[in-house]
């Protein structure tokens, strides 16, 4: 992170509890220097009805001033208000938070006004965001704890290919990152399936200098041992990876497979990396 972390929060004005943000002010209130937060609005097509009979998509001045500006202003916090009108929701906001140098984009994971469903709705532009982002993606839950006390950083050390192990140095970076600027106890979760690529534990703390303890080598499918860990310790934040343009996810070969199961199993905020 940098010295002064950058947060790129995107709202969308449809909603009625603007999580990301309320995540990004109180998370702002324990750092120092105090991060910049540029709240980017928008409305995905995909996920929202746009049309003139929905009547949450208008928004006039006075919203922006009760549900942004104020909370921001009262928080004592350097920001920035930015709104895009544009159809590609995810590109604009990639775009918008490369420009903008940010060091996380803020996203909430709050759907349950707009389906039936209690979990992250996975549009295909939130997955093109995920996998596509320039900087790490954190979905915000709505019942996640607000403090970042413990972080788990979920990786796959029996991996053999290049990218797949430079993908897990990328995740234990950002992962120690956020322990060490939020004063967090940091943990390492790696499931395996087969016994004969059992990861080696030795090698886990020795490349992340992390104590035995906190390192949680179990059998069972990634998703499971992930989840089933992050319980255990009390998790606040789990980072995980996926291999972004080249369409492979880190610990998934593909949507809708094990980074769909493990951030819908978690009750946690996610954190997402990519290898590119």
């Amino acid at each position: 992170m940098s010295s002064q972390e950058k947060l790129f929060v995107v709202v969308d004005p449809t909603d009625d509890q603007h999580i990301a943000l309320e995540r990004a002010i109180l998370t702002a209130g324990i750092r120092e220097p105090r991060p910049q937060v540029h709240v980017f609005v928008a409305v995905d097509p995909e996920a929202i009805d746009t049309r003139a009979v929905n009547a949450a998509v208008f928004r006039d001045e006075s919203w922006f001033k009760e549900q942004i500006r104020t909370p921001l202003i009262n928080a004592g916090l350097d920001y920035k208000l930015e709104v895009s009108w544009s159809s590609e929701w995810q590109k604009s906001i990639m775009q918008s938070a490369k420009r903008w140098g940010a060091d996380a984009i803020y996203l909430s994971a709050n759907d349950d006004n707009k389906t039936d469903f209690r979990r992250f709705f996975f549009t295909d532009s939130k997955w093109e965001l995920l996998k596509s982002a320039d900087c790490p993606v954190v979905l915000i839950r709505p019942g996640a704890k607000k403090q970042r006390k413990v972080i788990l950083a979920a990786v796959n050390f029996q991996a053999q290919r290049d990218e797949q192990q430079a993908l897990n140095q990328k995740i234990l970076t950002a992962a120690k990152g956020f322990s060490e600027g939020y004063g967090a106890e940091l943990h390492i979760a790696n499931g395996y399936m087969n016994s004969l690529h059992y990861p080696d534990r030795g090698k886990l703390m020795n490349e992340t200098g992390v104590a035995q303890e906190n390192i949680h080598v179990e059998p069972g499918y990634t998703d499971e041992v992930v989840a089933a860990t992050a319980k255990k310790i009390d998790a606040d934040l789990v980072v995980m990876g996926t291999l972004g343009q080249n369409g492979m996810l880190g610990i998934s070969t593909r949507r809708g497979n094990t980074a769909e199961r493990l951030i819908d199993a978690l009750d946690d905020d996610v954190m997402v990396i990519n290898y590119e």
